[in-house]
């Protein structure tokens, strides 16, 4: 081989090896950035993440003080430089316990980010951290779409006085039982999805990149290269008017600062001429940061325009001498803690940060490739010099898929696949999928050409006087559906079924491709930071939707063509099975996993003989756009002269079982059993019909409940046919939200009875 070919070839393998080496240390700043995330930080409370931080920097004996802050001093002598960035995020405290077992809230800050923080809670997962550590589930109560027609001046759950966090618990005694008190900090749940080109989402990301910057700063960084000192800092209760910012700059003088964490929007002040801090009740934005994620480091600055002068001069010149995209950017000075001031900068002073879409919101988006350049910046600045970064040798964990059950599964089992499994009214093969694999090998459902599945079973003949029995649980889950895409990138959806805004906009989607899922974000409505700013109707089936759109990380049309994504994709929220205080449950499309889920035990009791007997288990399709699967089924099964003469549409009971409903109908609470559905929007029971369920429940020792209750149920669509509805039900919490909340002995009741109901009614 020539010396030129081996001198290309060394070439190539050199640049290949530092290629790797440089993607490697930005996955594990990117690990790093992910458990930062995920480990919630509220003002004073943020010792988890100050643990995590303090167990990636033992090598250098970081250092904390009385507040919580953490620090490391490198080098020595002068100058004397200093980089600070935040831990801690907006959340919540645990303020008031009531009598009936719901956590009342107090914000921190007390003053609230934007107008809509508190309301892009509502009914959403949150966790709650005990004087233990552990980390207890719980969901921000919020109003049942179906009960809210007619209903006059509904709470909305857009501030503390409307916030109610359900753990699960039935009593005050319950909650602290489960380890929850006074004083107990409360965050929204939270996962870091990465996006396609470098985007990631993630609730208060824009308030962790620092922490993922300095901490692969310090890895890169070669103590004995640079001059004078280094001070790096990660503070305590920034949010809190710079409390730890404050304390630090006590401690340690430094000649020069860089404070590393989000740009700051700029508000006026509470009343005229006030010079207390503002209420997100009575202020508006009046400028706010511009950057695009993608676009570089951004350099804050009260004057844009205005030529920049000291250290943030020489961190431009620093970055376009190093080809490292960087442009200045609004921000807002830092805030004063009020009671001293303070705390005091350095007059050579600079603030970098890196773009945030849907700031202080739960789905802000950030870039990789922003996340990168800014420790590039930072290195440079430390040593005069960038390092090729240093892989730690993160490895990522494989996981595997559940096995398929080899016995009758508990019902709360069957649940958690069904519930975790997605899909939409039209898309619903996943689900039918799990409910073929969850039922015994004896029985032999069938498909028909509208997607249901059908099972029978019993040995009554076509002519027989036995009445013939149907059971009907639909298999869809609201969400929504691309139906078209920008030429800047952007999904434009419509809904597929009823939801309530401001429980989906601005959080976190799963866009379902043929290819698989990627992650996205459903946007906040245009104008939503604006003065004036109305929540829209959320559209509903047919209706044009309202300019909704969804964020894949694309910036065209042919970025989003790469990421498999196609017009009739479907759209949802991410869910997650998740257990509560005692035998409370919650997750996401409850509605109607547990009457499938019902379906599927209740035929495992059964068994496969079931003699002189007519029945039919149904589980439908597309009911929340209209009964569709149903119709099909009905049609057929009339037209087959087998239209059935009982149905039991097993479906929710949207309950007022919750904190801000209305006690007047639908009050069934949770844990008391299963609930006749005598009236709602689709169908009337006659009383004797229901006093007959509730004399058979009680004869087998099977809690009931039975009520009035809104929205409608497959039932109805057998009813031209001549068949009599009768559908039952179980009681639900904040139905059609991503926070449902029920009780598996509910679940264990519907399944109990509709065992009985097929072998004696």
């Amino acid at each position: 081989m020539n010396q030129r070919l081996l001198f290309f070839r060394s070439v190539f393998f050199a640049v290949l090896f530092f290629l790797l080496r440089s993607t490697a240390a930005v996955q594990d700043m990117t690990q790093h950035l992910v458990k930062f995330v995920e480990t919630p930080a509220v003002p004073g409370y943020e010792q988890a993440l100050a643990a995590e931080i303090r167990a990636r920097l033992a090598k250098f004996s970081p250092q904390s003080d009385n507040l919580g802050n953490v620090y490391v001093t490198l080098g020595s002598g002068t100058p004397h430089r200093l980089i600070v960035t935040p831990m801690d995020e907006p959340g919540y405290v645990v303020s008031d316990i009531t009598d009936d077992g719901y956590l009342r809230v107090q914000r921190l800050p007390q003053t609230a980010p934007h107008a809509l923080f508190d309301l892009l809670h509502a009914a959403q997962p949150v966790v709650i951290q005990t004087r233990k550590g552990t980390w207890i589930p719980g969901v921000v109560g919020g109003l049942s779409t179906h009960l809210q027609p007619a209903r006059q001046n509904p709470p909305r759950g857009a501030h503390p006085d409307e916030m109610y966090i359900d753990i699960g618990a039935g009593s005050a005694a319950e909650v602290r039982q489960a380890g929850v008190d006074l004083l107990d900090p409360v965050a929204i749940d939270r996962k870091l999805y990465a996006m396609g080109f470098g985007r990631m989402t993630a609730p208060a990301i824009g308030d962790r990149f620092g922490c993922a910057a300095l901490v692969e700063l310090l890895r890169r960084i070669d103590p004995a290269r640079l001059r004078g000192s280094l001070s790096i800092a990660f503070v305590a209760q920034q949010w809190a008017n710079s409390r730890g910012l404050d304390r630090l700059t006590q401690h340690i003088k430094a000649d020069e600062m860089i404070y590393v964490g989000r740009l700051l929007p700029r508000r006026p002040a509470a009343g005229r001429g006030a010079a207390t801090p503002h209420t997100a009740e009575t202020s508006v934005l009046l400028r706010q940061p511009q950057g695009v994620p993608g676009s570089g480091v951004s350099i804050g600055t009260a004057d844009p325009e205005a030529p920049l002068a000291g250290l943030t001069q020489e961190l431009k010149q620093l970055a376009d001498t190093n080809k490292i995209p960087a442009a200045a950017d609004f921000s807002a000075p830092l805030p004063r803690v009020s009671y001293t001031q303070g705390p005091v900068l350095p007059e050579r002073f600079a603030h970098l940060g890196i773009p945030t879409r849907g700031p202080v919101t739960p789905a802000e988006v950030i870039a990789s490739s922003d996340l990168e350049n800014l420790v590039s910046i930072l290195e440079i600045y430390a040593q005069g010099s960038a390092r090729s970064p240093q892989p730690s040798g993160n490895a990522n964990r494989l996981r595997n898929s559940p096995a398929r059950p080899q016995a009758a599964p508990q019902a709360t089992e069957i649940l958690k696949e069904l519930v975790e499994t997605y899909g939409v009214s039209g898309h619903e093969g996943p689900v039918r999928e799990a409910v073929v694999r969850l039922l015994p090998t004896w029985a032999k459902p069938e498909t028909d050409a509208a997607g249901n599945l059908i099972l029978r079973l019993g040995s009554a003949e076509k002519n027989s006087s036995a009445s013939r029995i149907a059971f009907v649980a639909h298999m869809d889950e609201i969400g929504y559906r691309v139906r078209s895409i920008t030429e800047d990138g952007h999904l434009v959806v419509e809904s597929r079924g009823g939801g309530i805004a401001e429980f989906f906009l601005g959080h976190a989607v799963w866009v379902h491709t043929a290819g698989g899922t990627r992650p996205g974000v459903l946007e906040l409505p245009l104008g939503w930071e604006r003065p004036g700013f109305e929540w829209p109707r959320a559209p509903q089936p047919g209706e044009e939707p309202s300019a909704w759109r969804v964020d894949v990380g694309a910036s065209s049309a042919a970025e989003v063509e790469q990421l498999d994504i196609k017009g009739g994709d479907t759209i949802t929220v991410p869910k997650k099975f998740r257990h509560l205080a005692g035998t409370r449950v919650s997750g996401r499309s409850f509605d109607d996993r547990v009457g499938c889920a019902a379906l599927v035990s209740a035929v495992w009791a059964l068994g496969p003989s079931l003699p002189g007997r007519d029945v039919t288990f149904l589980w439908s399709t597309e009911e929340e756009v209209g009964l569709r699967g149903a119709f099909a089924a009905a049609k057929k099964l009339a037209g087959e002269g087998r239209a059935p003469d009982y149905v039991f549409a097993v479906d929710t009971f949207v309950s007022a079982d919750a904190p801000l409903e209305s006690k007047r109908f639908a009050d069934a609470p949770l844990g008391k059993g299963f609930v006749v559905r005598a009236v709602d929007n689709s169908n009337i029971a006659s009383r004797e019909l229901v006093d007959r369920v509730v004399a058979l429940a009680r004869r087998n020792n099977i809690p009931v409940q039975y009520g009035v209750t809104g929205g409608g149920n497959d039932g109805a669509a057998f009813l031209r046919y001549g068949s009599t509805n009768l559908p039952l039900a179980w009681p639900l919490r904040y139905s059609h939200s991503p926070g449902e909340v029920m009780d598996t002995r509910d679940l264990e009741a519907l399944a109990h009875i509709v065992a009985v109901i097929a072998r004696s009614w």
